[in-house]
């Protein structure tokens, strides 16, 4: 019954976006809605539901993004899944391809190592690769975590160096081939998260997207993997 509410819920939210109050393109702003949803019937009954959303302004000196993302999964009515992500960065550019930005990350997962971690950072930004049918953009940084381990009260506060690498490629004119890679390296903890997938235009508006999302940390705790991936096919909703 919890998976019934949250995921028609989410069905509702993602049906709604073209009379929800969105950005206006007209004011630079565009994004993109995901949803996937994979339910299983017979010896064992699973349901997954996955949900994203990324916004993105950029003029002339500035370039902007906040992205969210949401997971729930059940199996045989019991709770396998749950983890939520908010992300946000503000860069200021230096010259036709570099830049200078902040940002911050929130994630809480029920069923990892690491109940929930805050990392800031600041750093540099260059756009190796911006042509009309490839980018290729590295960041790289200092920054600082605050997380606390899944059941217990211990936290481990510290500093980090944050990279990223974000790939894009148009294999066709409806095809897109991506690769965003995220490390956040710490004397605790090193978390790792590499999706790769592709995406293919099915209009203006809408697309299949089928991805694969590994996520990898250095430290667990004696009941959790070092290694999750994810594998999913999601409907996207562009606007």
């Amino acid at each position: 019954m919890r998976f019934t509410v949250s995921a028609a819920a989410v069905l509702l939210a993602f049906a709604s976006l073209p009379v929800l109050a969105l950005p206006d393109p007209d004011d630079g702003w565009s994004g993109t809605g995901e949803l996937g949803v994979a339910i299983s019937k017979g010896n064992t009954d699973s349901q997954t539901v996955v949900a994203k959303m990324a916004l993105a302004k950029e003029d002339v000196l500035w370039k902007h993004a906040a992205r969210a993302a949401f997971l729930h999964g059940e199996s045989d009515d019991l709770e396998t899944a749950r983890r939520y992500e908010l992300y946000g960065s503000s860069g200021r550019r230096l010259g036709a391809r570099s830049r200078v930005f902040g940002s911050a990350r929130n994630e809480r997962d029920r069923f990892a190592a690491t109940e929930y971690q805050w990392t800031v950072s600041v750093g540099y930004g260059l756009e190796a690769i911006d042509s009309d049918t490839t980018q290729l953009t590295f960041e790289i940084g200092p920054g600082y975590r605050w997380s606390k381990a899944q059941g217990v009260r211990d936290h481990d506060n510290g500093g980090i160096v944050r990279g990223g690498m974000e790939f894009r490629h148009q294999l066709t004119a409806t095809t897109t081939l991506y690769d965003t890679l995220l490390v956040e390296a710490g004397d605790e903890n090193t978390f790792i998260r590499n999706e790769l997938g592709l995406q293919v235009s099915m209009t203006d508006a809408l697309a299949l997207k089928a991805g694969f999302e590994l996520r990898h940390n250095t430290e667990r705790s004696e009941d959790t993997r070092r290694t999750d991936t994810l594998t999913t096919v999601n409907i996207v909703y562009g606007f």
